[in-house]
């Protein structure tokens, strides 16, 4: 069960409950259903039980992967009244058996034991991030360092490019905070239609991106300073700091990768189901580190001209990587010729950008 150390909040409403059921995968054959039933009640009840003072809930992994070592489902109990509880947890079978193939029936299934535990309900914005595998507070903390690596990056090439440097770091903060904001919309806004809160609702690279782009350009226009050379001197940073920010991902538990049995996979979790995966969020930084430091070379070691090439080149590049991994990870997709079309996109930019470059 979720706990919680911080007294400050140990009363603090809205309350709930994070439960985690652990069992190990079989060793071989195909994939299968697991289906564990949450159920609880209040402890120390010394009225007549409400419908707030216990609960029943089913949760279900369809396709675990037999290979995959131990796997730990994690499951959240909103609108109960706060106190201790007791809580069991039942693995459920199918009462109707299935007809299954001579492949399908050699998976020797381990047999999953009832489990209970007790303890106390937690801050309920707690309860919906916390689970094995998924760290509190490592996601806003490693991208607020790479808020700082991309900032302490760009001040340095803007030095040596004898850009005024408290101009640029003042356009670069602001860009920053928008940035942040564009994210949280840009999130809201691929989202819609679900129920989300301003405050715990996620975040996309897209909307932070677009917003740092944005302020940037305004930025340099204000000040005067030459736009195309600001955003070249902007790219490395900006890259480093997504390298450093998806290590936030990976351990705060989001854009999680598809479960294997690999041994090159890694255990980590999307904050429900915790279990051996493709570490597309490292991916992603490997690519936006061999990007950033491209761009940091060429930017080094060269005049960019035309102003700009390097910052559209590093861009188009990192999205083209980006839409390569986009099927690493274990999310819908919400458009069906979405990926394609950003794919052909991204590469017929970065194709011009480089040949522009090369004539130049």
């Amino acid at each position: 069960m979720v706990t919680f150390g911080c007294e400050a909040a140990a009363d603090v409403a809205p309350q709930a409950l994070g439960l985690t059921y652990w069992f190990d995968a079989a060793d071989e054959g195909e994939s299968y259903p697991v289906k564990i039933r949450f159920a609880g009640r209040r402890v120390g009840v010394k009225r007549k039980p409400g419908p707030h003072d216990s609960f029943s809930i089913l949760e279900s992994v369809e396709h675990v992967m037999p290979g995959c070592g131990r796997v730990a489902i994690t499951a959240r109990v909103f609108g109960i009244t706060p106190g201790d509880w007791q809580v069991t947890a039942s693995p459920v079978t199918d009462r109707e058996p299935r007809v299954r193939s001579s492949k399908a029936a050699s998976t020797r299934r381990p047999i999953l034991p009832k489990a209970a535990a007790s303890g106390t309900t937690v801050f309920a914005p707690i309860a919906r991030v916390r689970a094995p595998g998924a760290h509190l507070g490592a996601w806003p903390a490693l991208v607020g360092v790479g808020v700082v690596v991309a900032l302490a990056t760009q001040a340095l090439l803007a030095s040596r490019a004898h850009l005024p440097a408290n101009e640029v770091f003042l356009v670069s903060l602001i860009a920053s905070l928008v940035g942040l904001g564009g994210a949280k919309l840009y999130y809201l806004i691929e989202h819609r239609g679900q129920p989300q809160a301003l405050l715990t609702a996620g975040m996309c690279i897209q909307g932070f991106v677009i917003g740092v782009i944005g302020v940037v350009v305004v930025g340099a226009l204000v000040t005067g300073i030459p736009v195309g050379s600001l955003l070249d001197l902007t790219a490395p940073g900006l890259l480093f700091g997504m390298t450093t920010g998806r290590f936030g991902c990976f351990f705060g538990g989001c854009c999680a990768g598809r479960p294997t049995a690999s041994r090159w996979g890694l255990w980590a979790s999307d904050r429900r189901l915790g279990v051996r995966r493709i570490p597309t969020q490292l991916l992603e930084s490997a690519l936006a580190l061999i990007v950033g430091l491209v761009a940091l070379l060429v930017v080094w070691k060269t005049t960019p001209r035309p102003a700009g090439v390097v910052f559209i080149g590093a861009i188009a590049a990192y999205i083209l990587g980006r839409q390569l991994l986009f099927p690493l990870r274990d999310l819908p997709r919400n458009t069906a010729r979405g990926l394609t079309i950003t794919t052909v996109i991204a590469g017929l930019v970065l194709a011009i950008d480089v040949a522009v470059a090369v004539f130049r």
